[in-house]
């Protein structure tokens, strides 16, 4: 019968996107994504990881937890949280901006004896998961709570979110530190070749508003996948 130890070392063999299991004499490797496990996973002294939280977001990109406990006194290497993006699709557009409901949430709140409607403050790259709201109108920028619900972005034009306060890169794929990037033709993770770049001068008879349209819009026009139709009436298109 294999030793504790021989076995243990069976399991340390396993790959990033595998996960070891133990049963009596037989060390099986179970195949799993490659979001969910990492080497700290597989480090001796440690429990079973819990079950997964309830998603911080039901829609626009939330974070669920996962705890362990260290079994060898508190001396355990690695750390006994993870966490993993949720709920990635869209919100409705009607619902708003996440970091803008918990600012209105302190509207009925006096501050120094007044109440406000507050605001998002223009960003803060020295901390990006505070929650620092402005009085709509004023000059009035405070900080009404020390971090962020997690799920937040961190800042508008990015998909990166906060995470018990602290900004977690997230890729175009929607994952914790995957490090997806889209291509310049738009597609995640994809090598250019799917679009060709257009050079050239705006059609004369088009509007300002028309050529403001094309110049920030259409930097990648996707190879017999979209058509687009000028006309003088407007910009068109058809799949």
């Amino acid at each position: 019968m294999l030793s504790r130890l021989r076995l243990e070392i069976c399991c340390h063999r396993a790959d990033k996107e595998s996960i070891c299991l133990i049963y009596g004499a037989v060390c099986v490797l179970l195949q799993t994504s490659r979001m969910t496990r990492s080497d700290e996973d597989r480090d001796i002294g440690w429990d079973a990881w819990g079950p997964w939280s309830d998603c911080s977001r039901t829609c626009g990109g939330g974070a669920s937890y996962s705890l362990r406990r260290c079994l060898n006194g508190g001396n355990c290497d690695g750390k006994n949280i993870r966490y993993r993006t949720c709920s990635n699709l869209d919100c409705p557009a009607e619902s708003g901006d996440f970091r803008a409901q918990q600012c209105s949430a302190h509207n009925d709140i006096k501050y120094q004896g007044m109440t406000y409607e507050w605001v998002p403050a223009p960003y803060d790259p020295s901390g990006p998961c505070a929650l620092r709201c402005q009085a709509k109108g004023r000059s009035l920028t405070v900080e009404l709570a020390p971090k962020v619900l997690d799920g937040t972005r961190c800042r508008a034009d990015a998909l990166d979110m906060c995470i018990s306060g602290v900004c977690q890169e997230v890729g175009c794929d929607r994952q914790l530190a995957s490090g997806a990037r889209e291509d310049n033709c738009g597609v995640c993770g994809g090598d250019g070749s799917t679009c060709r770049l257009v050079r050239g001068q705006a059609l004369p008879h088009l509007t300002a508003e028309q050529r403001g349209y094309l110049t920030s819009n259409l930097r990648a026009i996707q190879l017999s996948v979209i058509s687009f139709k000028l006309s003088r009436s407007g910009v068109t298109h058809s799949s």
